[in-house]
């Protein structure tokens, strides 16, 4: 005697209107999310007008969306976290290889330094440097400034990240909070062009005070002249194969 009938196994046509998601399957809306994302590079250095060697010449790197770390946060994290506050000022936070970074809106960005420095709780002392970071992909946050935190009370690190469009370079300055700004906030805007509202004397420190651009943004041409060596000629950097 046969035993009881087994219902028929839903196939793919039966996931319903949510496809791939109805069933749980994860790994596949977001692999699909991936693919989607705009492509930020092509082979496997990003050459253009000559042929890709690598191998990889059909690779495609799509643009990675911006990550979010979940609560809890470990280490002191947490605790600095919830003594800042601020929800409306952080935009997302960032925990990775034991380093937290807040990303924070640029018009809230002196707000959220004077409680870090002043808060009992918090005592961040130290600016000890200011990064700036250069995103040509990054439509409409193309330009970064990286401030790095330290509490000597507390032997703590912070980092906050504030970003601006290239249309509209514009980002508070921090002097008023840490004075070592000063020269940290110069030569960010001397490198990559960020106009730090409020600095007191925003002029040149590393670059020659008639130099033209910013030379560590990546849509700054590399220039050069020919080089002749052992009887070859070697072009310009601007004139050889070029990587990204």
């Amino acid at each position: 005697m046969s035993g009881p009938e087994q219902p028929p196994k839903a196939g793919p046509e039966d996931e319903g209107p949510q496809g791939p998601e109805t069933n749980g399957n994860l790994p596949a809306r977001l692999g699909e999310e991936r693919l989607n994302a705009p492509v930020v590079r092509r082979g496997m250095f990003g050459i253009q007008d000559t042929p890709d060697t690598s191998g990889y010449g059909l690779l495609r790197v799509h643009k990675a969306p911006p990550l979010d770390s979940p609560r809890p946060y470990g280490s002191y994290f947490d605790e600095v976290a919830d003594a800042l506050g601020f929800p409306d000022a952080i935009e997302r936070v960032l925990v990775d290889r034991g380093e937290i970074t807040f990303y924070v809106r640029r018009e809230r960005l002196p707000e959220v330094a004077a409680k870090l420095r002043d808060d009992p709780a918090l005592r961040f002392e130290l600016c000890s440097g200011v990064s700036g970071v250069h995103y040509p992909e990054d439509i409409g946050r193309e330009l970064h400034a990286v401030y790095h935190l330290l509490s000597i009370t507390h032997n703590r690190r912070v980092r906050l990240e504030v970003s601006a469009p290239d249309a509209d370079p514009h980002i508070p300055s921090l002097v008023g909070v840490y004075p070592t700004c000063n020269w940290h906030e110069r030569e960010t805007w001397d490198f990559f062009g960020i106009i730090f509202d409020g600095h007191p004397a925003l002029t040149r420190i590393e670059m020659p005070d008639d130099w033209k651009g910013h030379p560590q943004r990546k849509d700054y041409p590399l220039g050069g002249i020919p080089v002749e060596y052992r009887g070859a000629k070697i072009p310009a950097p601007d004139e050889r194969r070029h990587y990204q």
